[in-house]
């Protein structure tokens, strides 16, 4: 792996794009903003009946969820920032910050997606349901990894910049598949890609070529996503078996 961190070549500077230009200068940055608007719309069709004003009252836990999950969000915003006016001592130093927060996001992610399951069954009295797990864990899965290792490499920043990009944006399915039509037609992955192949788009315009790093992770990621969406929908009996006896 250490390979994909190797150079690209330089190409001339543009306003608009290649390095120095506006893309160069400005991509991850309105990704963030764009990351955290589409956060905002997707739960806004269901954060009021299902968690504000939910009746009955959701465990305490989901409200520690979404406000771990919130603050990811706006850290994103303000690394990118601090990047982008080149505080990077400073971007640095709250980095640590965002070590601690995902340290509590991939268990606290995975313990709520049990908690709020066990809910729907035993208080809401839904059926069915248990397969549904595959998506949270693989979501956690994938943010864990991406984010994991954009912490080893985060003295490489083209390695760490798209790594986290990645990672942040593996958590997007939650907001895409609170749209019924998207969740119903098991878009929210797909959704979720585009936003990543952005970052593809970015090099190509930027560096004349797609950055190693996307061409090593994206394959599998999309096989990955394929998997837990047939976990979810195909059911098969072992995975039915192991969610059953996860949530008891």
């Amino acid at each position: 792996m250490a390979s994909i961190s190797q150079g690209v070549a330089e190409r001339p500077v543009g306003r608009v794009s290649h390095r120095g230009g506006f893309v160069d200068k400005y991509f991850y940055f309105m990704m963030s903003l764009l990351l955290a608007a589409i956060v905002v719309w997707g739960f806004s069709h269901t954060v009021d009946r299902h968690l504000i004003h939910a009746a009955p009252p959701r465990p305490f836990l989901l409200w520690v969820h979404a406000a771990a999950f919130s603050a990811w969000m706006a850290f994103y915003i303000f690394q990118s920032v601090l990047v982008r006016t080149r505080n990077v001592k400073w971007h640095r130093f709250f980095g640590w910050f965002g070590v601690a927060l995902f340290s509590l996001m991939v268990p606290l992610g995975v313990t709520t997606a049990v908690v709020m399951t066990r809910f729907k069954m035993h208080i809401l009295k839904h059926t069915g349901i248990e397969t549904f797990l595959a998506i949270p864990f693989f979501d956690m899965v994938a943010f864990g990894f991406f984010v994991g290792l954009a912490l080893y490499w985060r003295k490489q920043p083209e390695l760490h910049r798209r790594l986290l990009f990645i990672g942040t944006c593996a958590l997007l399915d939650a907001a895409f598949g609170r749209n019924d039509y998207i969740f119903s037609h098991k878009l929210y992955y797909p959704f979720l890609d585009c936003l990543i192949l952005l970052g593809v788009v970015r090099d190509l315009l930027v560096d004349g070529r797609i950055h190693r790093l996307y061409r090593v992770v994206l394959p599998p990621l999309w096989v990955a996503q394929a998997f837990t969406v047939y976990l979810f929908e195909g059911s098969p009996a072992w995975w039915l078996r192991l969610t059953r006896s996860i949530i008891g």
